[in-house]
């Protein structure tokens, strides 16, 4: 394989290149340029590339649907036409309320900032759904707790949420000074990708124009949660990747109001996984740890070294996934894919 000039590699590395796509590179392909997508629409494509950004000229038939923010993808030097797609890393996907294939939500993210707010937003048992999807993906979640400025304390906040997961870190800051940049240095290094997920209103706008030092007419727009529900408005319509100015990159997304689980594998398993390393002990194999004698689920709940809470939570979200997910029925070369869901 023919290496391209070092300068040139060094510039993509810093927009996240590795060796993993390295590899990918076939012998026919080194005159290639590597270029990042940066923003996903219905007929256009922009990308960041060791020379800047660019807009890729697109083939006909082209799905751009089949396209995430995030994605690398090779193009042609002299006109951007894109060729093809690179294996994803990670990939954040969900599945929308009557949608035939998931919805790519960004590609090759190493940390999720799940962003919240301190006020009457925080919802943990939404939080749940949201790791799940990072755990699914291969990611790293991160709860972000914005708004601490108008709280007297947000100990209360992080304590809802600390034990969501094992090893989950949770942090607090006020996302529209700069020192919310310092708090989040430990994910925002040279060639790190973050992206920013949550409910519309609780600062993901205000976090990334700190993140990105955007001023002007350059940040993106912002809205703030109504105080009589605790609601948000939406300010960001589309996903976009931009430059940290610590040297790594953010994804903003749209605000999601509804999260449903679907084609998760093993996302609950690290969510619950004090629950899924009880379940071998259990008499049953498929124990639903509801009813079943000699279940080992609902003995630490009797003996008080399993919070109901987490359980119940727990069995919501497997029957959920479980009804969510579409598989594959048929006889052998006539697969069909059949959606379970019964709601």
């Amino acid at each position: 394989m023919i290496i391209p000039p070092d300068h040139t590699r060094d510039a993509d590395r810093t927009l996240g290149w590795s060796e993993f796509f390295e590899v990918q590179l076939a012998p026919d392909e080194t005159h290639l340029v590597p270029m990042r997508i940066a923003t996903v629409h219905r007929s256009r494509m922009g990308a960041e590339s060791a020379a800047g950004p660019a807009r890729l000229q697109i083939p006909p038939l082209t799905n751009t649907a089949h396209y995430a923010v995030g994605d690398w993808v090779l193009a042609t030097p002299e006109d951007n036409l894109l060729v093809r797609r690179l294996e994803r890393r990670t990939l954040l996907q969900r599945r929308t309320e009557g949608g035939r294939l998931p919805q790519l939500i960004a590609a090759n993210v190493d940390t999720l900032f799940i962003v919240t707010s301190c006020n009457d937003d925080l919802n943990p048992a939404r939080l749940e759904r949201y790791i799940a999807l990072a755990n699914e993906a291969g990611t790293t979640p991160v709860i972000v707790l914005t708004k601490a400025d108008q709280v007297a304390d947000t100990a209360p906040y992080r304590d809802q949420v600390v034990g969501l997961q094992r090893g989950l870190a949770v942090v607090a800051l006020n996302g529209q000074v700069p020192e919310a940049a310092d708090v989040l240095a430990p994910w925002c290094g040279p060639g790190q990708t973050v992206a920013l997920v949550g409910s519309s209103g609780v600062g993901k706008s205000s976090l990334l124009n700190t993140l990105a030092q955007k001023t002007g007419d350059d940040a993106q727009l912002t809205g703030s949660i109504r105080e009589d529900d605790a609601k948000g408005r939406h300010t960001t319509t589309s996903r976009s990747l931009h430059a940290i100015s610590g040297g790594g990159w953010v994804i903003d997304t749209p605000g999601i109001r509804t999260l449903h689980v679907s084609d998760l594998s093993v996302g609950l398993d690290v969510l619950f996984a004090e629950i899924s390393e009880l379940a071998p002990s259990c008499r049953f194999r498929d124990c639903t740890h509801a009813h079943e004698p000699g279940c080992a689920v609902r003995a630490a709940v009797d003996a008080g070294t399993l919070d109901p809470a987490r359980l119940d939570r727990w069995r919501k979200l497997h029957e959920e996934n479980a009804s969510n997910t579409p598989v594959i029925t048929g006889a052998r070369g006539n697969k069909r894919i059949k959606n379970t869901n019964r709601r």
